[in-house]
């Protein structure tokens, strides 16, 4: 059976796609049989899956990245207790056939739903800068061929992972590229039919005004009693 290992090597923006992906350059190395044989089976097919997870604990934050992250993990004097593992996301790529080595793009959905963790996670390292410590743990099943011609199936093991600095630069130059200065809000039915109501009644034409011009009211009822109210 084969015993293969897999390495990162890079990651870049996936251009023209439908929706916002990174691809991970993946490198998929043979190392012969898992008997100890120094035969190398020729694998036919791969049909790859993976699970990447944030290693959260693997870098350190400076003072912003702590307070933009408190509502992930609480306040920086609990960290030793709440700082953990986040799940990112799950990907999938098939392998074409090779003997020794083979480079595969795998690509890697990406979402800028702040409902779910891992994007809270990236948009809080605010500098752009350092790199996000990532886990790729993989599985899925070979096809190969012995040295008769059979093919055969196998699994891949479930402790086979590889490990990965993502830079944050990458992330947010992929956010920008696919969502240029544009941010998603994700809010209830009725609170959403209300702010709806509010922009037609006010004639205005885009969700950023109707906001706008809710901050701003709210803005001048603050500062009309700090004015002496009505005179």
């Amino acid at each position: 059976m084969p015993d293969l290992d897999f390495v990162v090597e890079g990651a870049e923006i996936a251009l023209n796609s439908v929706s916002p992906l990174l691809l991970f350059k993946l490198r998929v190395t043979s190392k012969g049989a898992s008997n100890g044989s120094t035969a190398r089976e020729e694998i036919a097919s791969l049909a790859l899956h993976c699970q990447i997870q944030i290693e959260a604990t693997r870098r350190t934050y400076d003072p912003v990245d702590q307070a933009r992250l408190s509502e992930l993990f609480g306040v920086p004097q609990r960290w030793s207790q709440t700082l953990r593992t986040l799940l990112w996301t799950h990907a999938s790529a098939a392998v074409p056939p090779f003997t020794d080595t083979c480079a595969v793009d795998l690509p890697v959905p990406c979402t800028f739903d702040f409902n779910v963790a891992a994007a809270k996670y990236f948009d809080a390292l605010a500098d752009g800068e350092g790199e996000i410590p990532l886990m790729l743990q993989f599985s899925g099943t070979i096809f190969y061929r012995e040295s008769d011609g059979t093919l055969q199936i196998a699994r891949v093991p479930w402790h086979k992972e590889a490990a990965f600095r993502l830079p944050v630069a990458t992330w947010r130059a992929m956010r920008d590229y696919y969502y240029p200065n544009t941010a998603w809000m994700c809010v209830q039915r009725d609170v959403f039919e209300r702010l709806e109501r509010y922009r037609t009644e006010r004639g205005l034409t885009g969700w950023d005004q109707a906001l706008t011009s809710l901050l701003d009211e709210t803005r001048s009822e603050q500062a009309w009693p700090a004015q002496g109210g009505l005179k």
